[in-house]
């Protein structure tokens, strides 16, 4: 679909260039004769004509591929205005490079729907660059004079020093509206389809995934859902930490606890405890020490042996880890530590050979300009380092994958590391950035109640399974209290645990601004109060009810979407219509700065303004004593299911599966 939209996008601007000359060669042929040439009258009538003919063709054209586009993708009405906005700017303000262009909601009814807020910032650039006083007012009035026609906006409104507030156009809304109940819930157009790679979670062979590692699953799952509906093709990729010196001790502890291992399955229950065992024995026993590198050596030397001895510990920790990846719902393609051991030395290589290696005590660095720490990209025994995987890592991304954007979800304790690599990639070749995206999404710590670190009170890592159980636990506890298992069947019952637990430690986790760091709180997550999954899972069942009190089933709303008009003549009607055509605008936001926050607070606030329709507009009439349904107002239906689409779209993005019943 993106690459259907994609094509038709570069066409149109083609197209649209071609209009514009031919334009201007119509008007330049009808005023031949002040350019001192005399051809044929004759001749100039019959150019003229074929002119006029190409021209008409490719309007034609042009307007048949924007019915195109509208029927494959959801317009963004921000992006609209700003391109109206951006022509009109333009045409009274030609010289001005890069003018200001401002296009936001308004806050208030009274100020209109959209505001256009360019006029000050050109005031300001008149001035500076140009000298001369214009009032941001005159500017307003001078960029309205020149607004191009469009089906988009009803009236503008100049108010105040310079703002243009902007009133959209009811049938304009509607029709988007009826468009996205007829064709679903379409992605906003984004260009061409782009090869997007996203590395997360990332927990450690050996280790038990703890909360630090939910944060960075549950956000890059959630990234990876958003480019895949825009259209693009993404990676997934587990970037798992199998390799390193602590296999050595890992090993050699499997090599005396379970002699026979290489013909018999070693039946390790908790590699968290055989982990410890192993680590303890390595501080306090020196023959195992010496043993464990001696282990390493062997392994590093791909060794059959203990390759296998160390694909049997790997594999002990990936069914743990695909145990957590099931029940959030999680898809990934492992690409550990290990896959890029043999690309190391040639990295070394191309450091050297390009002039960027010093030597400082037997260690090969790197200095990156304007990086504090430099890279250590080979040891003194000639050992490589994390940097030298890191940077194995960011080439076979960019020049094997052939990645255009390239996303890390690490936590912001390795922001120096990861942007000294970046800048590494960018001083030696390897991308460009005004080409390339490559970006470090941070995100801060889970705290708990206390505000400190989240640890269980012993004061240990809080195990991620740990956790997932206890979220179970506690959402059917909350079902109970609320007598739902008295009227949902045991399966619906069980739907309704799993949607609401899994829902609401992966909303507590995105509603939060990934940059800070969050209480992890059982009580809040839960609470069907606020901005919370508790809340917007609850308001979303009540909404798909709606339709069912009616007796109004999917195919009577999809015969009602293609042939009723959607009435948005009540002021809570035309609230919700122009926020439920806000979702691509949304997208697209996230889409630039990658917080997923932003969808969390427009589903809360989609929810609430629906409940202020629902209760000033009556979708449903029944008989106050017989409670018989009399009357069915049929485009406010509509509105409850464009809400409710938007909604689930909005679940499927952030992982979170609601249920029709709960």
């Amino acid at each position: 679909m993106e690459a259907r939209v994609a094509q038709a996008v570069a066409r149109l601007a083609r197209q649209e260039n071609e209009i514009k000359c031919l334009t201007a060669e119509i008007e330049r042929l009808k005023n031949f004769g002040c350019l001192g040439v005399s051809p044929s009258l004759e001749g100039l009538r019959d150019e003229n004509a074929k002119l006029k003919y190409r021209l008409n063709f490719l309007r034609k054209s042009l307007q048949e591929e924007r019915s195109k586009a509208v029927k494959s993708s959801m317009i963004n009405i921000n992006s609209c205005l700003q391109e109206l906005f951006g022509a009109a700017i333009q045409a009274a303000y030609p010289d001005l490079e890069n003018p200001p262009l401002v296009v936001t909601t308004s806050q208030q009814p009274k100020f209109g729907d959209y505001q256009c807020n360019s006029a000050m910032g050109i005031a300001q650039i008149l001035l500076k660059r140009m000298e001369q006083k214009i009032s941001p007012r005159e500017i307003a009035e001078k960029i309205v004079q020149n607004i191009p026609s469009n089906e988009c906006i009803e009236k503008v409104e100049i108010a105040g020093p310079g703002f243009i507030n902007v009133h959209l156009r009811k049938d304009f809304v509607s029709r988007q509206l009826s468009s996205l109940l007829v064709n679903g819930v379409q992605p906003p157009a984004v260009g061409r389809r782009r090869k997007v790679i996203v590395d997360f979670s990332s927990p450690n062979i050996a280790k038990e995934m703890h909360v630090g590692h939910l944060r960075s699953t549950i956000i890059g799952e959630s990234m990876c859902r958003l480019f895949e509906f825009v259209g693009h093709d993404v990676l997934r990729l587990n970037h798992l930490g199998d390799w390193g010196t602590q296999f050595g001790m890992l090993i050699a502890h499997l090599q005396d606890k379970f002699p026979d291992y290489l013909t018999v399955s070693p039946p390790i229950g908790d590699l968290q405890a055989f982990y410890k065992e192993s680590k303890r024995r390595f501080d306090t026993e020196e023959d195992f020490k010496k043993r464990a590198y001696q282990c390493v050596v062997m392994l590093q030397s791909k060794n059959p042996d203990f390759l296998k001895a160390w694909n049997l510990i790997c594999d002990v920790s990936r069914k743990e880890f695909q145990k957590i990846y099931k029940c959030l719902d999680i898809t990934l393609v492992e690409r550990g530590e290990s896959f890029y051991q043999d690309m190391m030395k040639d990295i070394v290589q191309e450091f050297e050979e390009k002039g960027f290696v010093q030597v400082d005590d037997g260690r090969k660095i790197v200095f990156v300009p304007g990086c504090s720490v430099p890279l250590t990209i080979m040891k003194s025994d000639g050992g490589y380092t994390y940097d030298t995987s890191d940077l194995a890592a960011l080439r076979h991304r960019l020049f094997e994958e052939k990645a255009d954007i390239l996303i890390y979800v690490v936590d912001s304790g390795q922001s120096v590391h990861l942007q000294t690599v970046f800048a590494a990639g960018r001083m030696i070749g390897w991308y460009d950035p005004k080409v390339t995206r490559v970006a470090h999404a941070a995100f801060g710590v889970v705290l708990g109640e206390d505000k400190k670190k989240f640890r269980t009170r012993s004061g240990d890592t809080v195990r991620l399974m740990d956790l997932l159980d206890e979220g179970l636990n506690r959402a059917m506890e909350k079902l109970k209290d609320k007598e739902r298992d008295k009227v949902l069947s045991e399966e619906e019952l069980r739907a309704a645990q799993t949607a609401v637990a899994f829902g609401c430690i992966k909303y507590a986790d995105l509603s939060h601004n990934r940059l800070n760091d969050y209480v992890f709180s059982f009580d809040k997550m839960l609470d069907d109060r606020g901005n919370t999954a508790a809340y917007l899972l609850y308001a979303f069942t009540r909404i798909r009810s709606i339709a069912r009190l009616a007796t109004v089933d999917e195919q009577q709303l999809q015969k009602a979407a293609r042939e009723e008009v959607v009435v948005l003549e009540h002021e809570k009607e035309w609230k919700l219509g122009k926020c439920i055509l806000r979702f691509p605008e949304v997208l697209q936001k996230i889409l630039d700065d990658l917080l997923l926050h932003t969808l969390c607070d427009y589903l809360y606030e989609l929810a609430t303004t629906f409940t202020e329709f629902y209760d000033n507009c009556y979708c449903v009439e029944k008989d106050r004593q017989s409670g018989v349904v009399v009357k069915v107002n049929m485009w406010r239906l509509l509105l409850c299911e464009a809400t409710a689409v938007v909604m689930a779209k909005g679940f499927d993005i952030l992982g979170i599966k609601p249920v029709e019943r709960m």
